[in-house]
C-alpha cells in the first residue's frame, strides 16, 4: 500500500474541551474516570464548552480502554489497542449512525468505549489479531474517508500511514485504502439509526468500489478538523429525507455520545502524546497472534451461551447472503434500465447493433462479478461456521477439564 505520511505541524484548539489528572494507584483509573463506564448527562458552557487547567496525557487512553481490549505492542507504531467481544464480523464504524454538526459529519458510536477510538487515532487490520486502533492525540468527527454514487455510501477508516495537516489539500491526495476497510449500504439506508443491519458483506466492495466515486472532505477550518464527507446536498437526495442540524457541546468524561435536543455531547479533550509512558499491560506481537486470533470471528460475551453466540454468527450470515442478493439484484436491473434508454435515444441500426453488443457485454462481466461475491461469500461463511465449532468445542472441553482432574 502506498503510503502518505503527512506530519501535523500545528497545535489544535485551545485550553477548552481538556483535562488534567493524576494517575490513581487503587482503582488504575484517572481519578476523574471511577470506571470505564463514567459519564453520564454532564454541564456544560453552552458557548466553548469546559476549560481545563492542563492537556490528558496518552496514559489516559492507556487506564480508560484497558478493560474493554487488549493492548500489544506493534512496530512500528508502538501500542495498539484490540477492542473484545464485537460479535460476528465486526468493523470500525459500523456499529453507530451518523449525525450531521458544526464539525460535518460526526460518528456516534454504540460502543462504550467508542469516544475515544472513533475521534482520535486511526485504524489499521492484522491477519492474526484483526482491527486494531493506534492512539492519536487530535479530535476529528470521523478520521474517514467517503465513496458514493447514487445506489451506496460508504466510508473507511483512515489507515495508521495517513495523517492530516492544516493547508494541506486532502482532497487532492493519492492513497489505497485497503479493499476490505471500506463499508457500504444502499444510499437510502445512510440516516438510519441502526445501518449496522444494512451495511453489505466485504465481498461486495470490489464491485462498489468500481461503481462509486471516493471523495474526501476533511480540512481546517475555525481552529477546527471538519468532515464533510459527501456533502449534505447529496444525503438529501439519495436519501429523500432531510438532514437534521446538531451543535456539540463537550463533557468532562468519556462515555456514549448522548443527544439533548439538537445538542449531541461529546468527549473532545486535548491528548498529550508521551512515549515515555506505557500500558500497565500489554501483549508483545506472538502473543497476540497466539492469544487473539479467535476474536476475529467469535469471541462470546461470559453472559451468553455458546448456543446463543452461534445462532447469532449464523442469523448475521443470513443477513449477509439476502443483502448480497438483493443489491446484486438491483444492479442488474439498473444496468437492463440503462441499456434501454440508451438504446431507445440510438436511432442509426449499425450503432445500434454496437451498443447491444457493447451491453451484452457489460452485463455478462457483471453477472461473473456477481458470481464470484457469491462463492466467497458462502466460502467465507462455511470457514466462519467451522472456527466457530472449534472454538465452542474448546470452551466445552477447557470447562470439562477442572472435574476430570478431580
Amino acid at each position: 500500500m502506498k503510503k502518505v505520511v503527512l506530519i501535523f505541524s500545528l497545535i489544535l484548539f485551545s485550553a477548552s474541551g481538556v483535562m488534567g489528572y493524576a494517575s490513581s494507584q487503587e482503582t488504575g483509573y484517572p481519578p476523574s474516570v471511577s470506571s470505564p463506564m463514567a459519564g453520564g448527562p454532564q454541564e456544560y458552557s453552552a458557548d466553548t464548552g469546559y476549560e481545563y487547567e492542563a492537556d490528558l496525557g496518552i496514559d489516559y487512553m492507556y487506564y480508560y480502554l484497558a478493560p474493554y481490549g487488549n493492548w500489544i505492542h506493534l512496530a512500528p507504531y508502538g501500542y495498539v489497542w484490540t477492542p473484545r467481544h464485537m460479535g460476528y464480523r465486526w468493523r470500525p464504524y459500523c456499529d453507530g449512525y451518523w449525525v450531521w454538526t458544526d464539525f460535518g459529519w460526526t460518528w456516534i458510536a454504540n460502543e462504550e468505549w467508542g469516544s475515544i477510538p472513533f475521534h482520535y487515532g486511526r485504524w489499521g487490520y492484522n491477519d492474526y489479531f484483526g482491527w486494531f486502533w493506534v492512539p492519536g492525540t487530535i479530535w476529528g468527527p470521523a478520521w474517514v474517508s467517503w465513496r458514493w454514487s447514487n445506489q451506496y455510501v460508504g466510508w473507511a477508516p483512515l489507515p495508521p500511514e495517513i495523517e492530516f495537516r492544516p493547508g494541506m489539500d486532502f482532497a487532492s491526495l493519492s492513497f489505497n485504502i485497503p479493499i476490505r476497510f471500506w463499508i457500504f449500504l444502499q444510499a437510502p439506508y445512510f440516516l438510519n439509526r441502526d445501518i449496522y443491519h444494512y451495511i453489505l458483506p466485504y465481498e461486495r466492495n470490489i464491485t462498489i468500489i468500481n461503481l462509486t466515486i471516493m471523495h474526501n472532505n476533511i480540512f481546517f477550518r475555525n481552529n477546527r478538523i471538519i468532515n464533510e464527507g459527501i456533502g449534505i446536498d447529496v444525503v438529501r437526495r439519495v436519501t429523500r429525507r432531510e438532514v437534521p442540524r446538531h451543535k456539540i457541546q463537550e463533557v468532562r468524561h468519556p462515555g456514549p455520545a448522548m443527544g439533548q435536543g439538537k445538542n449531541v455531547q461529546v468527549f473532545r479533550p486535548v491528548f498529550r502524546k508521551d512515549d515515555a509512558v506505557k500500558p500497565r499491560v500489554f501483549l508483545d506481537k506472538d502473543q497476540a497472534q497466539k492469544e487473539l486470533a479467535p476474536v476475529t470471528v467469535f469471541e462470546p460475551r461470559q453472559q451468553s451461551p455458546l448456543s446463543v453466540q452461534e445462532s447469532a454468527v449464523r442469523r448475521r450470515q443470513a443477513e449477509e447472503k439476502s443483502l448480497l442478493e438483493q443489491t446484486q439484484s438491483q444492479e442488474l436491473n439498473a444496468m437492463q434500465r440503462k441499456n434501454a434508454t440508451e438504446l431507445t435515444q440510438t436511432r442509426d441500426t449499425a450503432e445500434k447493433a454496437k451498443f447491444r453488443q457493447d451491453q451484452m457485454t457489460r452485463m455478462a462481466e457483471l453477472q461473473k462479478q456477481h458470481q464470484a461475491e457469491k462463492k466467497q461469500l458462502t466460502e467465507r461463511h462455511r470457514q466462519d461456521i467451522q472456527q466457530v465449532k472449534w472454538f465452542t468445542q474448546k470452551a466445552k472441553q477447557e470447562k470439562q477439564a477442572p472435574s476430570e482432574k478431580k
